[in-house]
C-alpha cells in the first residue's frame, strides 16, 4: 500500500446494524469506520449512553473511528441555523466520545439562490464551527457535496481561506466534482495545501455513475500519487455508493463495500509500486 494512507469507511453502506458493520469491515481488513448511521440511527441522534456503548464495541473488536461523518451543514441558509449550529455541538461531542480528530461537515443548500448571494451567511457560519472546533481540538472536514455552496473548487477555497483554521480541511471527493462538471484533477490542484481526507468512490462524468475507484473520470489514482508526492498522507474513506443493482458492481451491501475496497487496494498498491 501507498505510504501514509490508512483505509477506513462508511460501514454503514454494509449495513444498518452496527454488528453487521463491523463483520463487514473485519471480513475485508479494515480496521477504522467513519461513523454517521448506527443501527439505523443518525450518530448525532445516539443518547451520550449509546455513544459510549459504541465506543466500547468498537474498542472490544480493535476497529476505531476516523470522523464523525455528520450531517452538518447539509441544510439550507434559510433553515434556523442557531439551531442546527447546537447539532453541531453534538457532533463534536460525539468525536471526543469516540476518540476521533475529525468531523465531516458541509456547507448549506441555498434552494433556488445563486450561490454569490449566501456567501456571507455561509462564511459566517463556516468561521463559527471552525472557532468551535478549534476550542474542542476538533478538525472539521469540508466535503465538497453537490448542491452546497461548496461544490466548485473555487468555493471550496473561498471556504478554506476565509476560515484561515487549522481546524477546517477539505474532504476531497473526486466523485462529487465529477458529477458537478469539474474535473478532479485541476480541483485537487488548487486545493492540495487544504486536503487532510479523502472520500473515495469514482463517478463516470458522461452518466454520473458511480463505480470504485479507479473505474471512472475522477483521477483517483493520480491524485493520491500527487498526494503522496505532497507529503499528504492520512485517512482514505471508502464511500461506495455504488447500486445494488450494478451490473458490474452490484450485491449486497457487504458485497458492495468488499468491492469498493478491493479496487482502492489495488490502486494503493500500484502507487506503492
Amino acid at each position: 500500500m501507498a505510504p501514509g494512507f490508512e483505509i477506513t469507511g462508511f460501514a454503514d453502506e454494509i449495513a444498518p446494524a452496527m454488528d453487521e458493520q463491523i463483520a463487514g469491515l473485519q471480513a475485508t481488513g479494515v480496521s477504522w469506520v467513519e461513523v454517521r448511521g448506527v443501527d439505523g440511527v443518525n450518530v448525532l441522534d445516539l443518547t451520550d449512553s449509546q455513544a459510549e456503548k459504541l465506543r466500547s464495541r468498537l474498542d472490544d473488536t480493535d476497529i476505531r473511528v476516523s470522523s464523525i461523518g455528520s450531517p452538518i451543514g447539509k441544510v439550507d441558509v434559510g433553515d434556523d441555523l442557531e439551531d442546527h449550529f447546537r447539532r453541531f455541538g453534538i457532533a463534536l461531542q460525539r468525536a471526543s466520545q469516540l476518540g476521533c480528530d475529525f468531523v465531516r461537515i458541509f456547507s448549506f443548500y441555498h434552494k433556488d439562490q445563486n450561490p454569490d448571494d449566501v456567501r456571507d451567511v455561509v462564511l459566517e457560519q463556516i468561521s463559527r464551527m471552525a472557532r468551535a472546533a478549534e476550542t474542542a481540538g476538533i478538525v472539521l472536514l469540508h466535503e465538497n457535496e453537490k448542491g452546497i455552496y461548496g461544490d466548485s473548487p473555487e468555493r471550496c477555497l473561498d471556504l478554506l481561506t476565509h476560515a484561515k483554521s487549522d481546524h477546517f480541511k477539505a474532504a476531497f471527493d473526486p466523485a462529487n466534482f465529477v458529477q458537478c462538471g469539474f474535473r478532479p484533477g485541476p480541483a485537487f490542484d488548487l486545493l492540495a495545501d487544504h486536503v487532510a481526507y479523502f472520500h473515495i468512490k469514482d463517478a463516470v462524468a458522461d452518466t454520473g455513475r458511480v463505480v470504485p475507484a479507479g473505474h471512472g473520470d475522477g483521477d483517483v489514482e493520480q491524485i493520491l500519487k500527487w498526494a503522496d508526492e505532497r507529503g499528504i498522507s492520512g485517512f482514505v474513506s471508502v464511500e461506495p455508493h455504488l447500486k445494488a443493482d450494478d451490473p458490474e458492481y452490484g450485491g449486497t451491501g457487504a458485497e458492495r463495500f468488499a468491492i469498493a475496497v478491493t479496487e482502492l487496494r489495488k490502486l494503493l498498491d500500484r502507487l506503492a509500486g
